[in-house]
């Protein structure tokens, strides 16, 4: 993950909520319509989030005439995983977090890390 990605803020969580369920790149006015009925927000505050998303390398973006196309840059998955192992290697002591970790995740969480780690061991071994 480059450095300049951090955790996602509330708004800037809400405007990639809207990249991610969308198959097509959106401009800001686009993504601007689909926010409205949640949120009151200025189109400049949504353009300057998709901006500041670009500049973390969380979208792409594409000219379209006048306006930018914005579409993740990567699937909601891939930023989670990236997320986490940052919080990983800012824990101090990573065993300890990882356990901590384990002890909070659900039976069926539990059988997503075992089926997980067996393919990694699979591929490995």
């Amino acid at each position: 993950m480059p450095a300049n990605r951090r955790p996602l803020g509330d708004l800037e969580r809400l405007v990639m909520e809207q990249l991610w369920a969308s198959p097509d790149a959106l401009t800001v006015r686009e993504v601007h319509e689909r926010l409205a009925d949640s949120r009151d927000l200025a189109y400049t505050t949504v353009m300057t989030v998709l901006d500041r998303l670009a500049k973390k390398e969380l979208t792409s973006r594409e000219r379209d005439g006048k306006a930018w196309r914005y579409r993740a840059a990567a699937p909601r998955e891939e930023l989670v995983a990236d997320l986490m192992r940052d919080a990983l290697d800012g824990a101090g002591d990573r065993r300890a977090a990882l356990v901590r970790f384990v002890d909070q995740v659900s039976d069926e969480e539990a059988a997503l890390l075992r089926e997980a780690l067996g393919r990694l061991e699979a591929r490995d071994g």
